[in-house]
């Protein structure tokens, strides 16, 4: 289509419709070929497990892994496979002309998932269980209890669990009794045919119970083997039931009306108490469970047949993320890699000189992202300056960052928030905060309709000679100190007035004071990331037609959108070199002939999650990088309010830029996209030393601080 149109109705006070608008550029994209987005997020969660299975991770890092595959496949079954079941509701003669095949869809789906649960409890079975044990840490399970074990467990039940709550018996059950995401021991008497139901309370004691020992290995247990042993004092009622793990998954979506005209913020804090009782989309329960409880479960839940999984004896693997560390040895874990100083950072006592002198940019978890949240605090209190505005899309419960803007409020500054009130699973969170922001004075702006706003963007106002300046943050991470430790992101730090000048306009929009941006700099969705982009990949377009070089990097989450793609495969057919970095799900096809020969995907899965985006073109040697918050993906093009920065100064462009080549040259971590979504590791060149990216990236910011250490100041303590 020409003209792709994004209606945002009732969002501003006013009676007028808002129309945000995007020319695109037509392009066709029948004549082309592209991956199922689901199928390929479950190729993604495969490289997960393919770091479970690697025996270079230390065994507890590998735990972690399957804790994260395991927590990913939750949400992958609350957001995708719901979605699903809700487009089966749709009537058949409404669905198939859209293309809409949900049956054939869910069906390989749950195919692949099979097959992959099947390698996942493999994998725990016999690499990971076995190799604990050679580090003579132990996981026994109640039929491994010696009689002095038992005891132990029975004297912990008595003293911390005989009050555990029991939901009981069949007239009392449904789906809504069980809360989403928790584990549960089910008793059944097969004698009186009644079933009873106990919540594991994991949250309360933790899932894995130390069993004291005279040797020097150490012995864990889990929590549900703990109840299950002494289950004739939480079901009293029955006669030596039999015992089985379950656990209940439910639709994360909320299904808000997007013109709903009312209290917004209201509405979407009400709905949050849909996720207890939202639709079941999974049953997981323990192997070995006979069918005539399939049957009885699954009237109780009210289930179907295709919400009952088997899942192996132990479900929540996320609660593997917790698991002790029973001794200090460092092999246990990754090394050591606490985040770098930054030399500017480190030594300037006022950031606001540090940035009008020069743009400078963070790499996290590389580097302290206390820098920021030091900067914010001198804001907070500079009288100079007039006022804050910050975008939140996922807020820590409590950080610096929030402190800081309760200070600046304390201190009369002027502090404008805008507060994503739908951002998954922190909804609640999220107006939490709102409302704490409002209270302390704090104008506070919540989500569109129908639109999110995902942008990570910060704009401060300074009097300087009595002019006001802007100094401003634009990252491709949230404001959260906790998840700049695990993701790989960046920030950057500008006092460029045409950037600032964008910056705040795209506040006014978020503020429902203007309606269209116009713009300088800054690409801005959905005002005009995709047409820039599309005309970027065009220009390489020409140049290869003009036997000119012609390169395209682009690194991101995903890539979904169809236009995108095709852009990409009109470019490869032209002979432009792409490169692409894709970490989650890619709907591209690379490899094909007459298609996409020209187009290498790599996708890296290390300690570390990658999440940044940065892009970079050719352009006939004159070469132009963006980063920002957004993915090729349609929402984040076209519904979604993202905000991607050029990166202007030269020093940041170089430095980027080596850490885009070091991450296309991963030979340790990297794997292959392809066709076959095989994730095959990319291999190095004989006699060529093997590079890890992400440590690469480390020991190359590293060398920056230990070059200057005569002039750093002393380490913190």
């Amino acid at each position: 289509m020409a003209i792709k149109l994004l209606l945002i109705t009732k969002q501003l006070p006013t009676d007028n419709k808002v129309n945000f608008a995007t020319m695109t550029i037509p392009i066709d994209t029948e004549e082309y070929s592209f991956k199922d987005r689901d199928i390929d997020w479950l190729s993604f969660n495969e490289r997960v497990l393919q770091e479970a299975a690697d025996s270079r991770n230390p065994i507890l890092e590998r735990l972690k892994f399957l804790a994260i595959f395991s927590s990913n496949l939750d949400e992958f079954f609350k957001v995708r496979i719901s979605k699903l079941r809700q487009i089966k509701k749709i009537k058949k003669r409404v669905r198939r002309p859209l293309g809409l095949r949900p049956n054939s869809q869910l069906k390989t789906l749950l195919s692949e998932i099979d097959q992959q649960q099947q390698r996942f409890g493999k994998i725990f079975r016999e690499q990971i269980l076995p190799d604990l044990e050679k580090q003579g840490i132990y996981l026994k399970s109640i039929s491994t209890y010696s009689e002095t074990d038992k005891e132990i467990l029975k004297r912990f039940f008595s003293e911390h669990l005989e009050i555990l709550d029991s939901i009981t018996y069949n007239s009392n059950i449904s789906s809504d009794s069980l809360k989403e995401g928790d584990l549960y021991v089910v008793a059944y008497d097969h004698v009186t045919d009644k079933v009873a139901f106990a919540q594991v309370p994991v949250q309360e004691f933790g899932r894995f119970i130390q069993i004291p020992s005279d040797d020097k290995a150490f012995y864990y247990t889990y929590l549900e083997d703990v109840i299950k042993l002494n289950s004739e004092m939480i079901f009293p009622g029955l006669e030596s039931p039999s015992l089985y793990n379950i656990k209940i998954s439910k639709d994360a979506e909320l299904y808000l009306e997007d013109d709903y005209e009312g209290d917004w913020i209201e509405l979407i804090y009400e709905s949050l108490k849909k996720r207890q009782t939202g639709q079941p989309t999974r049953l997981l329960f323990e192997t070995g469970m006979p069918k005539n409880l399939h049957k009885k479960l699954r009237k109780l839940l009210e289930l179907g047949k295709i919400d009952m999984f088997q899942g192996g004896r132990r479900h929540n693997f996320s609660d593997f993320f917790s698991f002790p560390k029973p001794n200090d040895s460092e092999s246990l874990v990754f090394k050591d890699l606490p985040p770098l100083k930054h030399k500017e950072f480190e030594q300037s006592h006022d950031f606001f000189e540090l940035i009008a002198r020069k743009d400078r940019l963070l790499h996290f978890p590389y580097q302290r992202f206390q820098y920021l949240e030091n900067w914010l605090e001198q804001a907070a209190i500079d009288p100079s300056v007039t006022a804050i505005h910050i975008s939140l899309y996922r807020i820590a419960k409590a950080s610096r960052l929030t402190s800081a803007l309760l200070k600046a409020l304390q201190e009369g500054k002027e502090v404008t928030i805008f507060v994503e009130a739908k951002a998954r699973f922190d909804e609640g969170n999220n107006i939490r905060w709102g409302r704490k922001f409002e209270d302390a004075g704090a104008k506070v702006y919540y989500s569109f309709p129908n639109v999110k706003v995902h942008s990570k963007i910060l704009h401060i106002e300074r009097l300087e000679n009595k002019i006001l300046k802007g100094y401003c943050y634009i990252g491709t991470g949230n404001f959260n100190a906790k998840t700049s430790e695990i993701y790989c992101d960046h920030g950057l730090f500008t006092a460029n007035s045409k950037i600032s000048g964008d910056l705040q306009q795209v506040f006014k929009v978020l503020q429902r004071g203007l309606l269209l941006p116009k713009l300088k700099l800054l690409l801005i969705s959905p005002f005009n990331t995709r047409t820039t982009f599309e005309n970027l990949i065009k220009r390489e377009i020409e140049y290869a037609k003009a036997n000119k070089p012609a390169h395209i990097t682009a690194k991101m989450n995903s890539l979904e959108d169809k236009q995108m793609i095709a852009w990409l495969y009109k470019a490869s057919n032209a002979g432009v070199k792409v490169d692409l970095l894709v970490r989650g799900f890619c709907c591209l096809i690379p490899g094909i002939k007459g298609q996409s020969e020209n187009i290498k995907v790599i996708s890296i899965v290390d300690r570390f999650l990658e999440h940044a985006r940065v892009f970079l073109f050719h352009n006939n040697g004159k070469e132009e990088m963006f980063m920002g918050s957004a993915d090729w993906m349609t929402r984040n093009l076209d519904k979604r309010i993202e905000v991607i920065t050029p990166i202007l100064d030269v020093d940041i462009f170089k430095e980027l830029r080596h850490i885009l080549h070091l991450q296309l040259n991963d030979t340790v971590k990297a794997r292959i996209v392809d066709d076959k979504a095989l994730n095959k590791y990319v291999k190095g060149k004989e006699n060529e030393e093997p590079l890890r990216s992400q440590y690469e990236i480390y020991s190359f910011l590293k060398k920056k601080v230990d070059s200057l250490k005569i002039i750093m100041p002393e380490a913190d303590n």
